[in-house]
């Protein structure tokens, strides 16, 4: 395979295309597949928080962690081997690009179906290590019990549409998620509403929708198949995947983080708080995750452009495309909280009918996301660690935020100066401020180096221009000849 063109795209629109309408053209894609990946849990609790009330929420947020580590092992899987794809494509070398995508699936089976049958085994332990209280336990027990067999359909789907992505096609990712979610909603409403199932309508309406978005992205995958000639067995190659897990490492931390965060903060607010704490902290939560897609979905679709332009060392374009990306990420990170701000208890209505857990979040909330258009700037800075392969410097960043500060802050003013709830919702904007600010820092440093390199890459040009009018000027008639 020459020539740069694979599944009927030009791979080189990431070195030639004009930077801005190319991160808009595979932003828009990317924020609407998280939009509707989102979708899903969500949809599952407005459904149950409607019609069960309080404890039905209380028991997604306790499963919530175990959805976002089995999301996070399949965005780990997803960046690292659509970055190395990115990568070899820009290096036009298409045998490891095939090599890639065989130990790409194949270690998405050898992680999925292990943590699955384990999760299910031990599955009481661990909603009440998470927080489960007696109330709350019967519902997340019937959930979990059902949601976990669909985690090898979702981690499949999440490949596939990150794969084709770094190879130019970016509608299966967002088509597979769209699908899933509309036969979700579609679903939820006949089994939670009109049937009357509870938390178990809305686990069968979420696995059912896997399986749904799995079987529309396999059959574009097909396609890929066929043009690389992939045979889809067993393929283990220790380099490759030592490769796709190092560079994916930190998106599994900023994905996985979330589950820990939410985990400890809801022992914590049960303690401190109660079964009310856990509620508002599940609603909150599901409303802010909002505010991460523009930002996530710009800064991983530069992702796949930066790592091509790093593989090409077109680093003056490298360059610009960080600069817009950051300037997309933070202006409609902007617009975003702004709304919010202004219709928060509209939208925190959505999810319940309780004035008083309507009234509560609302201040939680406000509170949570004070400062929250800076964080657009520390994504940025995760996603572009990535794309230049510095796995420990992208892996350091990831964990700042929620890990480093926003864990110990949270336990520090609950536990020492006895703030309740507030401690949770004021260690937010402190962590958002702080991780900003190094992330800044960290990616001036960055392009201080860029800069030499260019700088570099000038001169050298410039030397080689010297020397061919040299050796013209020397002997212009035999240059004339040849």
């Amino acid at each position: 395979m020459t020539g740069g063109f694979f599944y009927g795209v030009d791979d080189s629109i990431f070195e030639k295309g004009n930077v801005g309408k190319l991160l808009m053209k595979f932003s828009i894609p990317a924020i609407i597949s998280l939009l509707v990946s989102e979708l899903y849990n969500m949809v599952d609790t407005v459904f149950v928080g409607r019609v069960i009330g309080g404890n039905g929420i209380g028991a997604l947020v306790v499963v919530f962690p175990i959805q976002r580590i089995i999301v996070a092992i399949s965005m780990m899987i997803a960046i690292g081997s659509s970055t190395a794809i990115a990568r070899s494509s820009g290096e036009k070398d298409y045998k490891n690009v095939q090599k890639i995508i065989k130990n790409s699936i194949s270690l998405t089976f050898s992680s999925m179906i292990p943590l699955t049958i384990l999760i299910f085994i031990f599955k009481d332990s661990i909603l009440k290590s998470l927080g489960a209280s007696n109330q709350i336990l019967p519902y997340a027990h019937e959930y979990l019990s059902i949601i976990v067999f669909g985690s090898i359909f979702q981690s499949l789907t999440i490949s596939i549409g990150y794969m084709m992505m770094a190879l130019g096609n970016r509608k299966v990712a967002l088509q597979s998620t769209m699908t899933g979610a509309i036969c979700n909603a579609i679903v939820d409403f006949i089994f939670v509403v009109l049937l009357d199932f509870g938390v178990k309508g809305a686990a069968i309406a979420t696995v059912l929708s896997q399986i749904v978005s799995f079987i529309y992205a396999y059959y574009h995958f097909v396609e890929v198949k066929k043009k690389f000639k992939l045979s889809l067995g067993f393929k283990f190659n220790a380099d490759i995947w030592k490769g796709i897990t190092t560079v994916g490492f930190s998106a599994f931390i900023v994905e996985a983080e979330d589950g820990i965060l939410l985990a400890i903060l809801n022992n914590l607010l049960l303690k401190h708080a109660g079964d009310m704490g856990v509620i508002v902290l599940g609603v909150i939560s599901k409303l802010s995750m909002f505010m991460f897609i523009n930002m996530l979905g710009i800064s991983s679709a530069m992702q796949p452009i930066a790592a091509y332009n790093l593989g090409a060392e077109n680093y003056k374009r490298l360059k610009e495309v960080v600069r817009k990306t950051i300037i997309y990420a933070l202006l409609t990170s902007l617009g975003l909280w702004a709304i919010t701000m202004i219709f928060t208890p509209q939208l925190i209505s959505i999810f319940v009918k309780d004035k008083n857990i309507v009234k509560e979040a609302v201040k939680a909330f406000r509170i949570m996301v004070s400062v929250l258009p800076l964080i657009s700037l520390y994504y940025v800075s995760i996603y572009y660690f990535q794309a230049l392969g510095k796995a420990k410097k992208s892996f350091t960043v990831s964990i700042l935020r929620q890990i480093i500060i926003l864990l110990p802050v949270s336990i520090l003013l609950i536990e020492v100066f006895d703030l309740g709830a507030l401690a949770v919702w004021l260690s937010y904007p402190i962590a958002d401020f702080t991780s900003s600010v190094v992330a800044v820092f960290l990616m001036r440093k960055e392009s201080k180096k860029l800069d030499k390199t260019i700088r570099k890459a000038e001169l050298e040009a410039i030397s080689d221009k010297e020397y061919e009018m040299n050796s013209y000027e020397k002997n212009p008639i035999q240059d004339d000849m040849i």
